[in-house]
């Protein structure tokens, strides 16, 4: 949402998907309209701004989270890029292959309507086409990791009579019983659901599975419940990262680089994170102020946190399935002893999944060690977990959020390329400031008050990247600007110090 926000789109999308007043909250359910056993509270979009009671309010930025199907996000992404000047979109085509020679990337491409191939010229290729991705093949990346956690039978149905039979709707209702285990998403907040049947026995299979009856039994309703599926998908849960984001000219993103279960809602924004990287790593090439080798540090920075997140999701993704496994018997036993089950199943639950939807340490937490356009300063970034972090201005983390004398979020102020904080008026920036110029990189300097927005690490200039990743800090220029700039463009390889 921070990077929808520079986009000018944070409103637009939160315009967009559930209705404005549904709730976003998790619940944990003997079933879809059973007992409920635990809840995570999370704001509808109407409130999202504003409240500030359970674990998802307290989100150090501008623009918290929020929650909307693909289907009501691509079409506000497709009119923006559509809008754009210069910039071409192709429908009904698909890509075929590419080469790349002395002059850049040639692709050839194939009409779906006509049949007839062309071919675009071009200086860049990025394969942001999934899991299948011919651009991953074509650049010999291999994936790697863990190739089946869990295999999971969605199915996309209409239902309008099932939300009146919850008690309390949810933005996710996930059932916990003996017979079948699966979650339950609301899509348009009406009559729109995506059920996902974990098949959480190991000898099942997608054959041996009654899709009709693991959706009643997920839901709680019996043989004359009436609902019509609209979609049907199987899909196998995996943990696999690519060994390589790029060759010479050609790069991956998203899901054509990673794959892994669809925790903390973080494989979109991982490949989110991805095309944002790369895009500004591109931008500043393409406009001529940074060599070619600034191209380096996309892999350097995406492959590494990608790899370890992923290893998170997959940790969660093992505790969950075990859960799911072994609930007890008695869960909707009536009586003391069946409430003495849900309660702890219902608290167990919810402290591990709270992790995951209140994500802030994966989301805030992330860093970048071994990139070779950061200037490090030895200082270690400090650890993080998927729900918790340390704030940092240690060189490679993300700028700490605050906000500015003028009440502007510090994210606001950084500028198309480098941003210079200044903590401290008195300390002389003018060399730093003529090094940039020289280079023609957009450079910004913006004097912030120490005492109402000075970062953890106490140090008085802070070099912010676009991206909100600190690049350098210090308490005074360095001797030799110069090769400062020339480490942060990518132009030599030298640590650079204050």
């Amino acid at each position: 949402m921070e990077i929808f926000r520079r986009l000018g789109l944070a409103q637009k999308l939160r315009d967009a998907g559930l209705p404005a007043d549904y709730p976003n909250d998790c619940s944990y359910r003997t079933t879809a309209t059973g007992i409920e056993l635990s809840r995570i509270p999370i704001p509808c979009r109407r409130d999202r701004y504003t409240a500030v009671d359970g674990p998802d309010t307290d989100w150090p930025t501008a623009e918290p989270p929020h929650r909307i199907n693909q289907i009501y996000m691509e079409p506000v992404l497709f009119a923006h890029a559509a809008a754009i000047d210069g910039l071409q979109i192709l429908n009904r085509t698909a890509f075929e292959e590419f080469r790349e020679d002395a002059d850049g990337i040639l692709a050839t491409i194939r009409n779906l309507d006509s049949h007839t191939t062309s071919q675009i010229r071009a200086d860049f290729i990025v394969g942001c086409d999934g899991a299948r991705s011919l651009v991953r093949k074509a650049i010999d990346a291999n994936l790697q990791g863990t190739p089946i956690i869990q295999r999971v039978q969605s199915t996309y149905i209409r239902a309008p009579a099932l939300l009146a039979m919850m008690e309390r709707p949810a933005w996710m209702t996930l059932s916990l019983n003996p017979r079948r285990c699966g979650t339950m998403v609301a899509i348009d907040g009406r009559e729109n659901w995506l059920i996902h049947n974990h098949l959480n026995k190991e000898d099942e299979t997608f054959e041996s599975v009654d899709r009709d009856a693991s959706i009643r039994a997920i839901l709680g309703v019996g043989p004359d419940f009436d609902y019509e599926i609209l979609s049907e998908e199987d899909w196998v849960g995996r943990r696999l990262v690519a060994d390589r984001f790029r060759k010479g000219r050609a790069f991956i993103c998203g899901d054509a680089a990673h794959l892994w279960m669809p925790y903390a809602g973080y494989g979109m924004n991982a490949g989110i994170a991805d095309a944002t990287n790369l895009a500004w790593l591109l931008s500043a090439h393409l406009q001529g102020w940074a060599d070619i080798k600034i191209l380096d540090a996309y892999e350097a920075e995406r492959l590494p946190i990608t790899e370890q997140v992923s290893r998170f999701a997959m940790d969660m993704a093992g505790k969950v399935l075990s859960q799911r496994r072994t609930v007890p018997e008695a869960i909707e036993q009536p009586g003391p002893e069946g409430d003495a089950v849900r309660q702890q199943v219902g608290q167990a639950a919810y402290d591990l999944n709270v992790q995951q939807y209140c994500c802030a340490g994966l989301n805030f937490g992330y860093f970048y060690d071994r990139s070779p356009i950061i200037a490090y300063d030895g200082a270690a970034q400090p650890g993080f977990t998927m729900a918790d972090f340390t704030p940092s201005s240690t060189p490679g983390c993300r700028l700490p959020f605050a906000k500015l004398a003028d009440g502007r979020p510090v994210y606001d102020a950084l500028g198309p390329g480098y941003t210079l904080l200044r903590y401290d008026p008195d300390v002389s920036i003018a060399p730093l400031a003529e090094a940039m110029t020289a280079s023609g990189v957009p450079f910004a300097v913006v004097d912030v008050a120490a005492a109402e927005a000075q970062p953890p690490g106490a140090r008085k200039l802070v070099v912010a990247r676009t991206d909100q990743h600190v690049a350098w800090r210090g308490d005074a220029i360095p001797d030799d600007p110069a090769s400062l700039v020339a480490k942060l463009l990518g132009k030599n390889v030298g640590l650079v110090s204050a």
